[in-house]
């Protein structure tokens, strides 16, 4: 990524100790250099993004070679891409290369060689206003194989009898007319209510078909994007910032709007079944009724067929997650007043989740990996994870419909969110002692991370040593509040945890976070201030 212009140099075929190329993101043209193949070490070639054209170099072809370099180039050594056995990662993509994948790069994905010119049968491939025109296959005498079929064509719709004319034309006429017979067919369907067959698993062995009718009203409200506009603003799909077994996040920005994060649910077509579109649906309804300061806000959602898409867009908190501060970042950072902050906010959002809402909303996992932080430090719970809770709800009831049939299920799914409050309010007790202390909530050295606390929690006089040490200043009596707050949060009894509205007026009514206060504790807080103004 640093705009580099022109052809990629022949001569980077002589430093044979190269083991990885990295040209990505610039804007290179010309034809790749086939001398690349010289290079016997080579593990890595990433030239994605650039303007580099032609066909890509296979093997030691005379007629390429004096194309590049001239008819009298006596050179011997150019072998193509097929030349450097090593090569394990190869991305070419986005580029304006033709012709076909050579067969010695085969074993490559697909996406090594997207968005090109290629002759290949691939929806990824540019289209063809944005091309030039084909090389053949062959070098030798092109012209004249195309007049040779042709005329073979000719030949040979001229010797058909007139028998086999009349029946092609009447399987034409049959043929079209089960197509118009099609088109009206879905077309009379798409003017009735949407439905969505749904497997009925009614007995061990016996099978039937439920027909289930999706409310399109449901997400009405909800804005709905292209996975196109999608992926144009997140840099064709490449900004990857998050990923797990269930899901991949992408980074984007809308034309003329706000950063936004994209989750993408990593399912195939294959397996996706009426419930989970069921559960989908309800879930970006459920989402959509967030507002929140402190809560990351849902802007709209993705549902294409083809290809199989479903997606979640969000509002994007440009500074990270809070994991990211707290074990990767700078300490200094995240100073004890800005960590108090961090707290409150979280609590406030949680609050508004469990208790200002009906039904409540919890987090599916809430750590410090779902806090993201906007440029001024204010934290924003974003469900991400809210994937894998459609996928636990389908799985645990695809298997039965009771007798008020799926309506019933959506709202014991309801219900489970209510029940997750519990375990919200253990996870903010383990989120606060992680804010605190500066470590991850489990070590492989000390194991859990609130067994490691427990000793410390309820002495005042050794309490201070969960203190992160990365902090120079912080105060005793915030601390505390927080080690009574989490040692309510974490009780084994259920009962005798308080709710997040009792919590967060804890926390709001003892923990003082004005200006004054981080001033007097530390002088550093003066250069923070002038810094944040």
């Amino acid at each position: 990524m640093n705009q580099l212009t022109g052809p990629i140099p022949a001569e980077l075929g002589n430093l044979t100790s190269l083991v990885k190329i990295n040209l990505q993101s610039n804007g290179l043209s010309g034809s790749l250099p086939a001398e690349l193949g010289n290079l016997k070490n080579l593990s890595e070639l990433i030239l994605d993004r650039n303007k580099l054209q032609g066909p890509v170099p296979a093997e030691n072809d005379s007629s390429f070679v004096a194309k590049i370099h001239g008819a009298n180039d006596s050179r011997t050594s150019v072998t193509g891409l097929c030349g450097a056995s090593q090569l394990k990662v190869v991305d070419l993509s986005y580029n304006f290369l033709v012709g076909s994948i050579p067969k010695c790069l085969e074993y490559l994905p697909s996406s090594s060689f997207q968005g090109n010119c290629l002759r290949e049968k691939d929806a990824k491939q540019r289209p063809i206003r944005q091309c030039g025109p084909q090389p053949s296959r062959s070098h030798q005498a092109p012209s004249l194989k195309h007049h040779s079929f042709k005329d073979a064509a000719k030949h040979q719709k001229a010797s058909k009898p007139a028998w086999l004319l009349a029946l092609e034309i009447a399987t034409g006429i049959m043929a079209g007319s089960l197509f118009l017979v099609a088109i009206l067919t879905a077309f009379q369907r798409c003017r009735s209510k949407p439905a969505i067959i749904i497997p009925w698993k009614k007995s061990g062995s016996e099978k039937e078909q439920l027909m289930v009718y999706v409310d399109s009203e449901l997400l009405k409200d909800v804005t709905k994007f292209g996975r196109q506009e999608l992926e144009v603003s997140c840099e064709d799909f490449s900004n990857i910032i998050g990923s797990s077994p269930d899901s991949i996040v992408y980074k984007g920005t809308m034309r003329g709007g706000p950063e936004i994060a994209v989750i993408s649910l990593c399912i195939k077509e294959q397996h996706w079944t009426g419930y989970l579109e069921l559960y989908f649906q309800r879930e970006v309804a459920d989402l959509a009724r967030l507002n929140h300061e402190n809560v990351g806000k849902l802007l709209g959602y993705c549902r294409e067929s083809s290809p199989f898409t479903r997606m979640l867009v969000f509002e994007y908190a440009s500074n990270g997650t809070l994991y990211e501060h707290l074990h990767y970042g700078e300490g200094s950072q995240l100073s004890w007043t800005r960590r108090m902050r961090i707290i409150l906010g979280i609590a406030q959002g949680l609050k508004y989740l469990h208790a200002e809402l009906e039904p409540p909303f919890t987090i599916s996992e809430l750590s410090s990996s779902s806090v993201y932080l906007t440029e001024d430090f204010s934290p924003k719970l974003v469900d991400f994870e809210s994937w894998k809770m459609i996928l636990t709800r389908s799985e645990k009831n695809s298997g039965s419909i009771g007798n008020n049939g799926p309506a019933c299920l959506l709202l014991n799914s309801l219900e489970k969110r209510h029940l997750d409050i519990q375990g919200n309010i253990h996870s903010f007790g383990i989120l606060l002692l992680e804010i605190v202390s500066g470590k991850p909530p489990y070590c492989k050295d000390k194991g859990c991370l609130i067994d490691w606390a427990r000793d410390y929690l309820e002495l005042p006089e050794v309490m201070s040593y969960i203190v992160d040490p990365e902090l120079k200043h912080f105060s005793y009596d915030d601390l505390i509040v927080i080690c009574e707050v989490v040692s309510l949060c974490t009780h084994t009894d259920f009962s005798k945890r308080p709710s997040m509205k009792e919590i967060s007026l804890m926390l709001e009514s003892k923990i003082d976070t004005s200006v004054a206060i981080e001033l007097k504790s530390s002088s550093l807080a003066w250069a923070e201030l002038a810094l944040s103004s």
